[in-house]
């Protein structure tokens, strides 16, 4: 995870029962092939996610909590806890950097 994405993440109110849900207003996106491919209209951005992010950008579209993803990810690809956490975080900070959540 980068350095200071964790106090980022928590600083933007990225509890884990928080229910989180991407912004919808001027931003597309598309599933193709597994992945995502998005624009962020309101900050002309093309953006893209693989088949691991594709699982967490439909759960953030449809409305989720942090850590219903990061057992998402220890369910569908066997990985450690603390790893989907980690996973989760710096995934989360992309899309708060980028403002892609709903506040």
């Amino acid at each position: 995870m980068p350095s200071g994405a964790s106090e980022d993440v928590e600083r933007s109110g990225c509890t884990d029962m928080q229910a989180l849900r991407l912004r919808t207003d001027e931003l597309s996106w598309r599933e193709i092939d597994g992945e995502i491919v998005a624009v962020d209209v309101a900050g002309s951005a093309y953006l893209s996610a693989n088949s691991s992010g594709a699982l967490l950008w439909q759960m953030l579209a449809a409305g989720t909590t942090r850590g219903a993803l990061a057992l998402r990810l220890v369910e569908t690809f066997g990985i450690p806890r603390e790893r989907a956490d980690a996973d989760v975080a710096a995934f989360l900070e992309h899309l708060v950097v980028r403002n892609l959540l709903e506040e």
